[in-house]
């Protein structure tokens, strides 16, 4: 065994801790991170259209109760249910027996009544040519004259009898109201209808067009009123989209803005009319509309993933002229597609930071690269996995 002298050893130690310390120091030195990579946006102000995803019921474009408007049995339906049908067709038909036998009788109060018109006219006449003569006296005179004039009234009232039961008797024969799709018959034949209410038979809807009905709150309608303002407006126009996500073809346009807010709700009732030719749209089916309603000037779109919100609001991150992160609490108005519109606390030329957020830490210095949506083209990060 060789012996290595204490002195030695010691001497060696001591070169080895010097050593170490030396290299330690060198990494410290040289080792410090490089400022995070962010991707940013720079924002620019622009007219963003007033766009309002909400939520409305259809309705049918014109709806009406047919009723029994007379008394009677019910004889029969003569339409399929739920089929459609045009303005006067029949639907459903009263027994007219009642009626037909008021008709009779008004027709003869009618014939009696000219009957009398007719003597009392006579009398009247020859009354009229006796009097000049002295033959009759002034009250025989009035007296043929006033029988002529009531003989006259009963007549019309005759008259107005007559045609009151004809029209009851019309009114035995239910027909449709509007051109529409008749719903389920409501009595069925041998039923008593009419008897001192008008009885629900069907309702008959015209589907060929249909409304939709929805809300907006005060705050929403002043805002859309306010980016509106100085502009030409026309029509409104509104896209449905349907319970299952797709899109109806035809697009609608806004017919009806109420004034009078509902305190119930505290909103205001709007409307739009929607095309439907094919009737595939049915009444009471709950949508989806995507109005453009005005223009916002002086907006800003910025993607959904750069707003951030704390306990202090919505805020966003930016990469200041001196490469260091600075938060901007921002107005957040709403959400648009995959952007949200900023109507303040952002400025023209701000770097916005979208990607790396995690990395950004406010009065950190950061580095900052244009962001590209995934799957955009030219994306390093998209077009590294096809390269290998």
């Amino acid at each position: 065994m060789i012996m290595i002298p204490r002195s030695a050893a010691l001497a060696f130690a001591l070169a080895l801790a010097l050593s170490a310390c030396g290299g330690g120091g060198d990494e410290q030195a040289g080792g410090a991170p490089p400022p995070p990579e962010l991707g940013v946006i720079k924002a620019q102000p622009a007219n963003v259209p007033l766009q309002k995803d909400l939520v409305g019921r259809l309705a049918a474009y014109r709806s009406a109760d047919v009723r029994a408007r007379v008394p009677g049995v019910l004889q029969r339906r003569v339409y399929a249910e739920g089929s459609d049908v045009s303005q006067g067709q029949v639907l459903f038909q009263i027994d007219p027996s009642q009626m037909q036998a008021e008709v009779s009788q008004a027709q003869a109060s009618l014939a009696s009544a000219e009957a009398n018109y007719a003597n009392a006219r006579a009398a009247a006449d020859r009354a009229r040519r006796l009097a000049p003569e002295k033959f009759i006296s002034r009250s025989d005179l009035d007296n043929a004259l006033a029988a002529e004039r009531s003989g006259s009234a009963a007549v019309k009232q005759a008259e107005a009898a007559l045609a009151n039961a004809r029209i009851n008797l019309g009114y035995a024969t239910v027909r449709s109201p509007i051109n529409g799709r008749a719903g389920k018959q409501q009595v069925t034949e041998g039923a008593l209808v009419g008897q001192g209410t008008a009885t629900l038979l069907t309702t008959v809807d015209q589907i060929d067009q249909l409304y939709v009905n929805f809300s907006l709150s005060v705050s929403e309608l002043e805002q859309i009123r306010r980016a509106q303002a100085g502009q030409a407006q026309g029509e409104t126009q509104v896209q449905v989209v349907l319970p299952d996500g797709t899109v109806y073809q035809r697009p609608g346009v806004m017919d009806f803005s109420g004034d009078v807010v509902d305190p119930a709700t505290g909103a205001i009732a709007l409307r739009a009319r929607i095309p439907n030719p094919d009737k595939t749209l049915l009444p009471g089916t709950y949508v989806t509309l995507k109005a453009t309603l005005g223009n916002q000037a002086n907006a800003f779109l910025v993607p959904q993933a750069a707003l951030q919100r704390d306990a202090g609001g919505p805020y966003l991150l930016v990469v200041g002229a001196d490469g260091k992160v600075a938060r901007k609490g921002v107005t957040a108005d709403r959400s648009q597609g995959g952007n949200w519109v900023i109507s303040s606390g952002v400025a023209a030329g701000d770097q916005v930071v979208v990607s790396g957020i995690q990395r950004a830490v406010p009065g950190e210095a950061a580095k900052a690269t244009p962001w590209q949506p995934e799957g955009a083209k030219g994306k390093p990060d998209a077009a590294a996995p096809a390269a290998k």
